[in-house]
């Protein structure tokens, strides 16, 4: 299996599963109940910017060891303009749609306000990224970080890793305090539009970094050389999975019981104070990195422990991860999230058109859409499916004139 296979397989499983949860039906549907949000304080959005900041630290950091910093820090800068071109452009499809659509201004309100194409201040500030309409607000996320990625990159390099750690963490911490509140309070007044919307985002940027920048650095390490995984990730080295296995059975009855809403009142308050997603609160970060260094460890070392339900276990998670189908998403994630958008937007437009839909309805739709998720992956691997390049011309090596002592004589 390729380097990358098993993170493309996850990043596939976390689209798939993203698009199941942002299918959006009147009464609601079973299927988005079978997630694993159900059973910890994790979303695939979570594990979806991760693995993004993972390979940015994976693959940048190698193009800086090998060409230097200029040449990583234009690489990234690049990509980050490609990104904002499809973060503006499925707003404009979107906005277009909304116009020729009959009754579809109405239908999607609650996703997009009153946001049209004669508001200059809100399409001004859905360009800043200070109003990102509902689903469309992991990529330019994704953006911003990746703004300050070169630097924090060659940092790690230069063994100064430590550094970026600890200005992650005072980030996050300003995050939980509200202190970015200070800046953002008075520019939502500034964009403040006649739906009295001003800034709207699902994610608290400062928050959230935590996640896309502690993976960067591992990127950047793993890449450098400077982490022997082999040694930390061991079968015998089980202080990992088992620190990690306590932390996730700790949450487990926590999340069942906000789940079906059955904490007590009286501890609700504080609960909730912890558990802010938007800023990413301590439940979520605490959760997360317990799951993820279970699941690391399950699917490097496990496969070698000695015990045979340890290796069972592995064995499953490797075995869903390396479906093609997921690892086809996970090749071509950024252009399958931006058309998971679109899917989700006229679904619900679907949706809002026509009678309540039954049960059985609700999840065929789910299920063609997530088979319709694949087009734009196997659009851009059409050539290897289905044998649409032209064969490369034939190299023909002419023969060298023969030289005197080749010559015969006849």
């Amino acid at each position: 299996m390729k380097r990358f296979d098993i993170i493309d397989g996850m990043r596939g499983y976390f689209l798939v599963f993203m698009l199941i949860n942002h299918l959006i039906f009147a009464g609601g549907y079973w299927l988005v109940k079978i997630n694993h949000n159900q059973l910890a304080f994790v979303e695939d959005a979570q594990g979806f910017v991760f693995l993004s900041g993972l390979l940015i630290g994976m693959v940048y950091a190698k193009k800086m060891l090998k060409n230097g910093y200029a040449a990583g820090r234009t690489a990234i800068y690049s990509r980050a303009f490609e990104l904002y071109r499809y973060a503006m452009g499925i707003v404009l499809v979107v906005l277009v749609a909304q116009m020729l659509l009959p009754g579809a201004y109405t239908i999607w309100f609650n996703w997009l306000g009153y946001t049209n194409f004669d508001d200059p201040l809100r399409l001004a500030a859905i360009a800043t990224f200070l109003y990102q309409p509902t689903f469309m607000d992991i990529l330019p996320q994704y953006i911003v970080y990746m703004l300050f990625a070169p630097m924090l990159v060659k940092l790690v390099l230069e063994d100064k890793w430590h550094y970026v750690i600890a200005g992650s963490i005072i980030l996050w911490m300003t995050a939980q305090l509200g202190l970015q509140q200070i800046a953002t309070t008075p520019l939502n007044d500034l964009v403040m539009g006649a739906d009295d919307q001003g800034i709207r985002a699902s994610f608290n940027l400062l928050g959230w970094q935590i996640v896309f920048y502690s993976a960067l650095v591992l990127g950047a390490l793993t890449s450098a050389g400077k982490i022997d995984w082999k040694k930390i990730l061991s079968p015998e080295n089980t202080f990992i999975p088992k620190a990690a296995l306590v932390l996730v059975l700790f949450f487990l009855p926590l999340r069942l019981i906000t789940a079906h809403e059955l904490m007590p009142p009286h501890m609700i308050g504080k609960f909730a104070s912890m558990e802010i997603r938007a800023d990413f609160g301590p439940v979520y970060l605490l959760n997360f990195a317990s799951v993820a260094l279970l699941v690391t460890w399950l699917i490097v070392a496990g496969p070698k422990h000695k015990a045979a339900w340890v290796r069972r276990i592995a064995s499953a998670l490797t075995w869903v991860f390396s479906l093609k189908y997921l690892q086809l998403l996970g090749r071509h994630s950024l252009y399958v999230y931006v058309w998971h958008v679109a899917i989700v937007y006229f679904v619900y437009y679907f949706d809002g058109r026509s009678p309540e839909l039954s049960q059985l309805t609700k999840t065929a739709i789910a299920l063609v859409s997530i088979a319709l998720l694949s087009i734009p992956a196997l659009w851009r691997e059409r050539d290897r499916f289905f044998g649409t390049a032209e064969p490369s011309p034939v190299k023909v090596q002419r023969p060298k004139p023969a030289g005197p002592q080749q010559m015969t004589v006849r």
